[in-house]
């Protein structure tokens, strides 16, 4: 079995949006809102089995009138977002772990990284089947600076070992639901866990890297936003232009014959 649990608790504070006040999950692109962009990768692709939504309790009903209205019926429960992304993420695993074999894998994704590929999907699935995880990550192409006293750098790892976590991450259901329960009794507040990979690393288990896509960006403020719309149009713009040219050909081919 496989799953992805997408998580969207947030309120989207960073994002100081002009166009719209609801949370940035929300916020329409191409007519849609970025979440539904985000479900429909892992809706349409086929190794995935269900999927499983952890929401701001606000928008919990808002959230049911989308998916049905999107049809997106590999959803398999909608549950409220706690505190933390990490507090969402642990509320969608127990119903995940209540449902299923602790043996499935989990893709653990954000609602607002609408562009991943289903390339990274089967990598990751392949990864974590061999290994036991896989973390998405890409390869910085800049310099990483440490500082532990800004402005002040006190190292500079170099650039060919620095790496980017993203997401999606993946698990077994049974060994994530377990690092969260040991982290929960002794850092309930999850101070400074910030994905499921610095879970795990927090705990000392090991963890194995898959290469991401670039484009896989995360949405938290509003220039993300303008370059998340720039890349979707530049796919269409690129899949239009793939159609006319498919087209042009069997046209081409009627004339001849």
């Amino acid at each position: 079995m496989n799953i992805a649990l997408v998580f969207a608790g947030g309120v989207g504070k960073r994002l100081n949006s002009q166009e719209n006040s609801l949370p940035k999950q929300f916020l329409q692109i191409n007519g849609k809102p970025i979440i539904i962009h985000t479900l429909e990768i892992f809706q349409k692709h086929p190794a995935i089995d269900k999927i499983y939504i952890a929401i701001h309790p606000s928008y919990l009903e808002y959230m049911q009138q989308l998916v049905s209205y999107y049809h997106l019926d590999k959803t398999a429960g909608i549950v409220e977002g706690g505190n933390t992304g990490q507090d969402s993420i642990y509320n969608a695993l127990k119903l995940c772990a209540q449902e299923n074999p602790l043996s499935s894998l989990v893709l653990v994704h954000d609602g607002v990284r609408p562009n991943i590929t289903p390339k990274v999907i089967d990598d990751n699935l392949a990864q974590a089947s061999k290994y036991g995880n896989a973390i998405t990550c890409t390869a910085c192409q800049e310099t990483v600076l440490v500082s532990q006293n800004f402005p002040i750098p006190s190292q500079v790892p170099p650039r060919r070992q620095a790496f980017l976590a993203q997401a999606p991450q993946t698990f077994h259901v049974g060994e994530l639901i377990e690092a969260h329960e040991q982290i929960r009794k002794i850092n309930p507040t999850y101070t400074d866990i910030v994905d499921s990979f610095s879970l795990f690393n927090a705990l000392g288990k090991k963890t194995y890297l898959v290469e991401g896509n670039r484009g896989n960006i995360k949405i938290t403020t509003i220039e993300d936003l303008y370059l998340l719309r720039a890349m979707l149009r530049l796919q269409e713009d690129i899949l239009a232009f793939s159609n006319n040219k498919k087209a042009e050909l069997s046209v081409s081919s009627v004339i001849k014959d």
